[in-house]
């Protein structure tokens, strides 16, 4: 169950951020790439240092790849991603943990934002919350190389 806050004297409930999806479902993702195995929740490090447990849907695990998604659950925060399904699909590379974004996911068409222009509006807190899922994922499982993650919200086109 979503935490309540009370704000303003109204109980209200807190929902997830969609970055925070992101990251859930790239880490999600990552371990059943390198277990093979099925994974229906997975605990993600936020930025203050807490974890949060979210429930994984449509996985899919392959030789090559893997993806699955997280719903959104935006609490009381009238949000139009609200039960959207993000997703990631992940592939093994070389080295470090890249993030690119898919269908559904904005692109950057002004300068202003902290992401340049032409790339994925994936922002620099919810990249650094998937590089850290993914990294925890691949630790787990003693995976030294690197993971390719495409975010996708093919709701949100």
């Amino acid at each position: 169950m979503l935490e309540q806050r009370n704000i303003c004297g109204r109980l209200l409930r807190c929902g997830y951020t969609t970055g925070s999806c992101a990251a859930a479902a790239a880490k999600a993702a990552t371990q059943m790439l390198l277990s093979g195995a099925r994974v229906e929740t997975v605990a993600i490090p936020l930025p203050g240092g807490e974890r949060l447990t979210l429930s994984v849907q449509q996985q899919e695990i392959h030789e090559d790849f893997s993806a699955c998604a997280v719903e959104k659950d935006s609490g009381d925060d009238p949000d139009v991603t609200d039960g959207m399904l993000i997703f990631a699909h992940v592939t093994k590379t070389c080295q470090g943990v890249s993030i690119e974004g898919g269908a559904g996911i904005g692109r950057v068409t002004k300068a202003g934002l902290d992401q340049p222009v032409g790339s994925a509006a994936i922002n620099t807190v919810p990249r650094q919350m998937i590089v850290a899922s993914v990294q925890e994922a691949c630790q787990a499982n003693y995976y030294t190389g690197g993971i390719h993650v495409v975010i996708s919200a093919p709701e949100g086109e």
